[in-house]
């Protein structure tokens, strides 16, 4: 599966917030990425951020929507974790071990939180559900993902996913 380019001259971007670390925050590169499907429709967004001064990404957060062909890997191993692992050309082979559902509380909210474990053991992965049935995945390098990451996550500006 490959990233496509948006068609010029049309507005793409996706219908859905994307939740992210603003970017304006990360001390490091930022980038973004849009899926899109056959018909033009965004099929998700992927963020990367990079603390490594371009030697690679520290993080990848995908913001998948329902239907998404990303959502639901074969082997169980989150897109994202491919992608960041294909980034940093680390072309070890990387399996799924386990996930384990968390409850975590945003203020007086509670958020269940999908901790996946792959083969690849700097790789830390956290998923959850939006309520608007976007799932949105973080994948890490070598950073174990504290529960107070989840207070940082916010929408972004949908202009910045627009081809202008």
């Amino acid at each position: 599966m490959s990233f496509l380019r948006r068609r010029s001259g049309s507005p793409a971007g996706p219908d859905f917030d994307v939740l992210a670390m603003d970017p304006g925050d990360w001390p490091g590169d930022f980038g973004a990425m849009m899926m899109s499907g056959p018909d033009g429709s965004c099929q998700g967004i992927f963020l990367r951020y990079d603390l490594f001064g371009g030697r690679g990404p520290a993080m990848f957060i995908g913001n998948l929507p329902e239907g998404s062909p990303a959502r639901d890997a074969e082997d169980g191993v989150p897109f994202e974790i491919r992608q960041l692992l294909t980034a940093l050309e680390n072309e070890e082979p990387v399996e799924f071990v386990s996930a384990e559902d968390f409850p975590v509380m945003l203020g007086d909210d509670l958020l269940i939180v999908r901790k996946v474990k792959v083969s690849e053991e700097r790789v830390f992965c956290a998923q959850f559900g939006r309520s608007d049935g976007v799932q949105v995945t973080i994948a890490s390098w070598d950073r174990p993902i504290a529960d107070d990451l989840y207070q940082l996550l916010k929408p972004l500006p949908a202009d910045m996913f627009q081809q202008g």
